[in-house]
C-alpha cells in the first residue's frame, strides 16, 4: 500500500487514495467527461432496444420477470466489452485505468465487465456481498470501478459500501444445505455495521471504487428512473485468477497498463471457492440472491 502511495498520483488526490486504502471504497463526482457519457449512453440505448424483443434467456442480458417490448426491464448486461468496441475503447483506454494505476501500482489487468440498470418503479435489490468469493485470486488487489451514466438520488439505490469491511472477514457465500446464494447470511449480517454504510450517488460521470472485499449492496429503486452504472473490475498484474468464471471472455486478464507480472503474489489469507462455473453454470448475483 505504502510503495502505492509513494508514486505520484494519474488522477486521484492523494486524500482519495488515502481513503480507499482506510475505507475500502470512495465516491468521486463528475470524474468521467461528458464526452464519455454521450459516447457510452448512447450505445446504450442501442442495448435497450435489442432487448425489447428479448424473451427468456440471453447471454447477453439478464432480464427482470416482468420485461416486455412496451416496458423493457434489465437487470444487467453481461460482459459489455465483448459486444460493443465502445465499451472496451473506455475500459481499456479510458480514466477508470488512471483511477486503477492510482490505487493498484504500475501493472494493471481487465478482469472482466457489467453493466447494472437497477431499473426504475422497483428495480432488484443487491443484498449484502462481497466479489471475491464469486472469483477469487491469490490476492487482495482487486477492486472494481463503476461510472454512473446518469444524475444518481439518494431515492434511486446507489451502492452502499460498509467502511473497513475489507480488513474484516471474507463471509460465507452458500446456505446452510452448501446452495451458493451470493449474499451473506443474516446471521452474518448482524456482525456488521451497515447503519455506518455510506451510499455512493451522484452526478452522472461519478465513479464509484470498492475493494473487492468490501461489504456492499443497494435496496430496490423505487424511483421511476432506471439506475445504469457501468462497472470494470481490474487487478494488479501479480493477482492471478483461481477459477475459470471469465475463461473465454475476449478480454479477461488483458495488460491495460504496465507489464505482465513475472512473479505471483499470494495473500495468506483464505478465500472461500464458488461452485465450479464450469460444471454448474453462472447465473448473475440477481438470479443467485433471489434464488432463481
Amino acid at each position: 500500500m505504502q510503495d502505492i502511495l509513494n508514486r505520484s498520483a494519474k488522477t486521484l488526490s492523494q486524500t482519495q487514495r488515502q481513503g480507499y486504502f482506510r475505507d475500502g471504497f470512495i465516491g468521486v463526482e463528475r470524474l468521467v467527461s461528458q464526452q464519455w457519457l454521450d459516447r457510452l449512453n448512447a450505445v446504450t440505448n442501442e442495448f435497450v432496444e435489442i432487448s425489447r424483443n428479448l424473451q427468456g434467456k440471453d447471454r447477453r442480458f439478464d432480464l427482470e420477470p416482468d420485461h416486455t417490448p412496451v416496458t423493457p426491464r434489465i437487470r444487467r448486461l453481461n460482459s459489455p466489452v465483448d459486444y460493443h468496441e465502445t465499451f472496451w475503447e473506455f475500459a481499456s483506454r479510458g480514466p477508470f485505468v488512471d483511477v486503477a494505476e492510482d490505487l493498484l501500482g504500475p501493472d494493471v489487468k481487465f478482469h472482466h465487465s457489467k453493466l447494472n440498470f437497477k431499473w426504475g418503479g422497483g428495480g432488484e435489490e443487491v443484498k449484502w456481498h462481497q466479489d471475491i468469493q464469486f472469483w477469487p485470486h491469490t490476492n487482495y488487489q482487486v477492486l472494481t470501478i463503476g461510472v454512473y451514466l446518469d444524475d444518481v438520488t439518494d431515492d434511486m439505490a446507489p451502492m452502499g459500501v460498509i467502511p473497513g469491511s475489507h480488513d474484516g472477514p471474507l463471509y460465507d457465500l452458500y446456505d446452510e444445505s452448501t446452495q451458493w446464494t451470493g449474499n451473506i447470511a443474516d446471521k452474518d449480517i448482524a456482525q456488521l455495521n451497515a447503519a455506518s454504510a455510506e451510499y455512493l450517488g451522484g452526478p452522472a460521470g461519478s465513479i464509484t471504487v470498492h475493494n473487492c472485499r468490501s461489504v456492499h449492496g443497494s435496496p430496490p429503486n423505487l424511483s421511476p428512473t432506471p439506475r445504469p452504472l457501468f462497472l470494470c473490475a481490474y487487478s494488479a498484474a501479480h493477482a492471478i485468477p483461481i477459477t475459470n468464471l471469465t475463461a473465454g471472455a475476449k478480454y479477461s486478464e488483458v495488460i491495460v497498463r504496465g507489464q505482465a507480472a513475472r512473479w505471483a503474489q499470494f495473500d495468506p489469507r483464505p478465500a472461500l471457492l464458488p461452485p465450479d462455473w464450469s460444471k454448474v453454470g453462472h447465473k448473475s448475483i440477481f438470479e443467485h440472491q433471489q434464488g432463481k
